[in-house]
């Protein structure tokens, strides 16, 4: 466990940054649906669950606000982004298997060791299966999830089809829809088939596993809405 994580009580660990510890706390907690779409955050029974004064949970709650996970109302204070619907998570699919293969494809093409080696710490399959938090580990990989997606579109190098899918806040709406071990374990292994194809750079092997990978995460996340 990092020195900055929450322990098993949740408490805080005062190391490295506070700040960074509070907000990756009540980012799991959003995350794993501990803290439920559209409820009520409040800041004093933060203070009082993760024993640390009020700068470090607005500071956390003004970063999770600039993320889409968090809303801020005038006089009414914050709570919990609502849930994406059908509809809205049918088109972000919709964008996303439009923008990503191809995007994939071209990072294959312009792949080296270094982009390579960026992907592979960044797709969380060199420390998949650990013990630990099964919540605390599925909010991490959520976040492992976006970056390697982020890294994929940096090296296709559009910053147009970047900057357009970041806008959206893809990842963590759509992993906030069902915490489930199967959603992290299934898109491990997807992640490893998109790297093969990059340490091959093989261009069409990329967008097709790309292409895989998201349409499996679509319908394992399709019975959310049942």
């Amino acid at each position: 466990m990092p020195n900055n994580a929450p322990d098993a009580s949740g408490f805080i660990q005062r190391a490295n940054s506070l700040a960074d510890s509070v907000y990756e706390a009540i980012f799991a907690q959003l995350m794993s649906l501990k803290i439920a779409p559209g409820s009520r955050i409040t800041v004093d029974n933060l203070v009082r669950e993760l024993n640390v004064s009020q700068t470090p949970i607005r500071e956390a709650l003004g970063r999770l606000e600039g993320e889409g996970l968090v809303v801020k109302t005038h006089l009414i204070g914050y709570s919990a982004a609502p849930q994406i619907g059908r509809r809205r998570f049918d088109e972000l699919y919709q964008l996303r298997l439009l923008l990503e293969p191809d995007s994939a494809a071209r990072a294959a093409i312009a792949m080296d060791e270094d982009k390579l080696a960026a992907l592979r710490e960044a797709a969380g399959v060199m420390g998949r299966r650990e013990g630990g938090d099964e919540r605390l580990r599925y909010s991490t990989f959520a976040r492992q999830d976006a970056v390697f997606h982020d890294r994929i579109l940096e090296f296709a190098g559009n910053e147009l089809i970047r900057e357009t899918l970041n806008h959206q806040h893809t990842h963590f709406h759509i992993f906030r829809l069902m915490f489930h071990s199967r959603v992290t374990e299934e898109a491990l292994d997807e992640h490893e088939a998109i790297l093969a194809a990059f340490a091959a750079g093989d261009a069409s092997a990329a967008e097709k596993a790309m292409r895989v990978h998201l349409e499996h995460s679509r319908d394992r996340l399709l019975p959310a809405f049942d």
